[in-house]
């Protein structure tokens, strides 16, 4: 009822129009989060537990982020069957493998956009027809593609995207979550309280972090097309400084894959002398999500690398 809170209202607003313009959808398909791990958990357990649904069958990658696997694995240890799909040696997910895990009481897949660590780039228009066929729900995971290869949800037959914010450039603890209107797609809370967000989150809105993602789908829509080729110059330019050593190789599809991403392995170093050596160069032996796990990547051995490569 005061000038301040329209103010940030409209701020808001306006955050959740250039997020919304981002994806090509709706802002009142746009649901803000804390960042793509809750956005994930919402989408996957509001789903699941929508209309006290105790049990089916739910479908992901065997590379999926831990925000999506981990919370799969949860909704099994609670009554759900759940079956992983291999990706093939580029680290890519077929929707053939997917056809042929589906099952009579399959409601949800998942499975992520962009692989986080080899930066492979998989069909989500193949995979949400081949769900969309089966009235299927179709989940997917683009905290690393959004902001950096474009995606139209008024074609894509997507049913729920997540969404991070420091993917893009844009504040750490700060997400969305896009949930399709049209037919509408219920889901359960995850957060009760004050019933913001349509009743799907609530919680006091972080006027600075939404605005702060709302600027930075802004600039990632304007500038798209410019940074992915500019930085698939820098890319390029490291693996040709790098290829003509002995031991080094490129893990993924080296095609279909996000221009600032690079995965290589190198034959017979351990990874701490090499980075002790590299003191100029911020670098960790796994990604962030991992980083307190010494054992090998799970992705790089579900591509059929060995534990010591």
């Amino acid at each position: 009822t005061h000038v301040y809170g329209w103010r940030a209202e409209q701020a808001i607003e306006q955050a959740r129009c250039e997020v919304a313009e981002l994806i090509g959808a709706d802002p009142r398909e746009i649901v803000w989060t804390s960042g793509a791990t809750e956005a994930n958990n919402l989408a996957l357990k509001g789903l699941a537990c929508h209309g006290g649904r105790k049990a089916g069958h739910i479908v992901t990658s065997a590379i999926e982020h831990s925000a999506v696997l981990d919370v799969c694995r949860h909704l099994e240890s609670r009554g759900f069957a759940l079956s992983l799909v291999q990706p093939d040696r580029g680290g890519i997910v077929h929707p053939e493998a997917v056809a042929s895990l589906l099952r009579e009481d399959t409601f949800l897949v998942s499975v992520m956009h962009v692989n986080n660590e080899l930066g492979t780039i998989n069909d989500i228009a193949a995979l949400g027809a081949l769900c969309r066929s089966r009235g299927i729900a179709f989940h997917v995971d683009a905290a690393q593609s959004a902001g950096k290869l474009p995606i139209d949800l008024g074609e894509l037959p997507v049913d729920l995207m997540s969404l991070s914010a420091h993917k893009m450039y844009g504040p750490k603890g700060a997400g969305a979550l896009y949930v399709r209107r049209l037919p509408s797609l219920r889901l359960e809370a995850q957060t009760h309280g004050g019933g913001q967000e349509r009743g799907m989150r609530s919680g006091t809105l972080a006027t600075h972090q939404l605005v702060g993602m709302g600027e930075a789908a802004r600039i990632a829509r304007a500038d798209m097309g410019e940074d992915a080729a500019r930085i698939a110059g820098l890319r390029d330019t490291l693996w040709t400084a790098l290829a003509g050593l002995d031991g080094i190789g490129q893990n993924g599809d080296v095609r279909r894959r996000l221009p600032g991403v690079l995965n290589l392995h190198f034959a017979g170093i351990e990874a701490e002398s090499m980075m002790s050596a590299m003191k100029d160069v911020a670098v960790s032996s796994g990604s962030a999500c991992a980083s307190a796990n010494v054992e090998p990547s799970r992705v790089l051995r579900a591509i059929g690398l060995g534990n010591e490569l």
